[in-house]
C-alpha cells in the first residue's frame, strides 16, 4: 500500500484579479522505501504540492482534491488536533531555506527538542540526550556544543543538517525535501544527498525529492514527476525518462544539462512549439 495517495489535486490563490491556480490536477503516490523525485521550472507548482498536502497553505487558498490519503487516512477529513498529530511526526518536510525556516530566537537544541516534546512527549534529559544523537547522525561534529547555538552562528549546511535532524527525530513515515541543496556548495551537496539517502535506506521511509536540478534527480530517484505550469506532464521511473522522455518538456530540461549543451543557445524551438500544442498555452 502507498504512504501517500494523491488524486487531482488542486491549488489555488487568491490574486488581484481573481483566482490563480498554482496547481491544476496533480494526482501522485509513493511508496515506503521508494525515492519520489518531482522536477521542474520555478512556479511550476512543486513546493505548493506539498505544502498543501502538509497543511502549510494560508486559510485563504483554496485546495482540493478528489483524494489525499497517508497511509489510507483521508488527511482532508481529519479534525487540526489529528493532522498537527500527524504533520511533523509520521510525515516530516525539509524547508528549501534552513537559515530562514529556523527561529533566529532560540537555539538549535530547543528547536529540535521542541518536536520531541510536542511529539514524542520525552522529559528534559531524553530529549537533550535525543538531540544530541540526531545532530551526531546528521554529521555534525561536537553535538552537546552545537545544542547551544543560535542559527546565526552557523553555516547553511549546518543549518540544513539541523533542518535535517528535526526532520528525522520522530521517524517519520515519509520524509519530503524541498530543495534540500540550494544555496550550498558542491561538497556540501553530495554530503546532504548521501545523507538523505543513507537515512531514507537505513529507516525505509518514504522519500519526496522536490528539485530542478536533474543530476539529483539521476543520484536518487527512483521514480520521476515533471511538473509545468502547474500541471503533471510525464511520470516514469528514472532510467526511462532519461533514456526516452515522452514529452517535449522533460526533452527541454533534459537538454539544458551542461553535459547536453551543443554549443548553440537552444536546440528546444520544436519542442516549445509541440509544448504550446500539447498545453494549449505559450512557453
Amino acid at each position: 500500500m502507498a504512504l501517500l495517495t494523491i488524486d487531482n489535486l488542486t491549488v489555488e490563490f487568491q490574486t488581484a484579479n481573481g483566482w490563480f491556480r498554482a496547481v491544476d490536477g496533480v494526482s501522485l503516490s509513493v511508496k515506503a522505501g521508494e525515492v519520489l523525485a518531482i522536477v521542474g521550472e520555478s512556479g511550476s507548482g512543486k513546493s505548493v504540492s506539498m505544502l498543501a498536502v502538509m497543511g502549510l497553505l494560508p486559510a485563504s487558498t483554496r485546495i482540493s482534491a478528489d483524494r489525499m490519503e497517508f497511509e489510507g487516512r483521508d488527511i482532508q477529513a481529519l479534525a487540526p488536533a489529528e493532522r498537527r498529530k500527524l504533520i511533523g511526526k509520521d510525515m516530516a518536510m525539509i524547508f528549501q531555506e534552513p537559515i530562514a525556516s529556523l527561529n533566529p530566537c532560540f537555539t538549535v537544541g530547543f528547536q529540535i527538542e521542541e518536536v520531541l516534546r510536542i511529539h514524542m512527549g520525552l522529559g528534559r534529559k531524553q530529549r537533550r540526550a535525543r538531540a544530541i544523537e540526531l545532530l551526531t547522525q546528521v554529521g555534525l561534529p561536537n553535538p552537546a556544543e552545537r545544542l547551544n547555538h543560535f542559527p546565526h552562528q552557523m553555516s547553511g549546511g549546518q543549518c540544513q543538517r539541523v533542518m535535517i535532524a528535526m526532520a528525522i527525530a520522530c521517524n517519520p513515515r515519509l520524509l519530503i525535501a524541498d530543495e534540500p541543496t540550494t544555496a550550498l556548495d558542491v561538497t556540501i551537496q553530495k554530503q546532504i544527498l548521501d545523507l538523505l539517502v543513507s537515512l531514507q535506506d537505513k529507516t525505509g521511509m518514504g522519500l519526496i525529492m522536490i528539485t530542478h536540478d536533474m543530476g539529483v534527480v539521476a543520484e536518487t530517484a527512483d521514480r520521476v514527476i515533471v511538473q509545468y505550469k502547474g500541471r503533471k506532464m510525464e511520470e516514469a521511473d528514472v532510467l526511462s525518462l532519461f533514456e526516452s522522455p515522452g514529452h517535449p518538456y522533460t526533452r527541454a530540461l533534459l537538454s539544458a544539462l551542461p553535459e547536453n549543451a551543443t554549443g548553440k543557445r537552444l536546440n528546444t524551438v520544436s519542442d516549445f512549439m509541440a509544448l504550446t500544442e500539447t498545453t494549449g498555452e505559450r512557453p
